[in-house]
């Protein structure tokens, strides 16, 4: 019997120290952006980081979703599988549509202080039952198979740091 609908959310932080080739591509991709950006937010450059951007310059909130633009591409490459997290047989598994992306904190003469998130949303699963550290899922809402006795395939989804329930539908839900 299943627990209910759920949707994952991992946060991916992004910085100086990535050390994967697709990470690094969406660091120097997001602050080459950043920095030509807020060129047009500061054009006197009075301002050197995000948050005094933030703190003096209207609009510059604006600044997160026109450098997340430049991720696009990026984005793309990882044909909807949500990066880092893995199933039990260590492949990438988990189908996601939506993201939303975030400056943590960046400087437009130092590049080693740009850092970013990107929050991945996953598509609905079916949450199964939790298996010592690990979510038994099935993908999409499944609850109406299980509760008929059908046979549906799972995943098993390890627990760990910046993986976590976003939302929560119970069982009784059934549309």
């Amino acid at each position: 019997m299943a627990k209910g609908l759920i949707q994952l959310s991992y946060c991916k932080i992004i910085d100086a120290s990535a050390s994967k080739p697709w990470d690094k591509a969406v660091f120097d991709d997001t602050y080459q952006e950043f920095f030509m950006q807020a060129q047009l937010y500061n054009p006197e450059a009075k301002y050197q980081t995000f948050r005094e951007l933030l703190d003096n310059v209207p609009n510059a909130e604006q600044l997160h979703y026109l450098t997340s633009r430049v991720a696009m591409g990026d984005l793309k490459q990882l044909n909807q599988q949500i990066p880092d997290v893995v199933n039990a047989f260590g492949r990438l598994f988990l189908p996601f549509t939506q993201f939303k992306f975030e400056i943590l904190a960046s400087h437009v003469k130092k590049k080693e202080a740009h850092r970013i998130a990107i929050f991945f949303y996953s598509d609905p699963l079916t949450w199964i039952d939790t298996v010592a550290d690990k979510l038994l899922i099935a993908y999409g809402d499944q609850r109406a198979a299980l509760q008929a006795g059908q046979e549906v395939n799972t995943d098993l989804v390890a627990l760990q740091p910046n993986l976590s329930i976003w939302s929560y539908q119970p069982l009784n839900s059934v549309g």
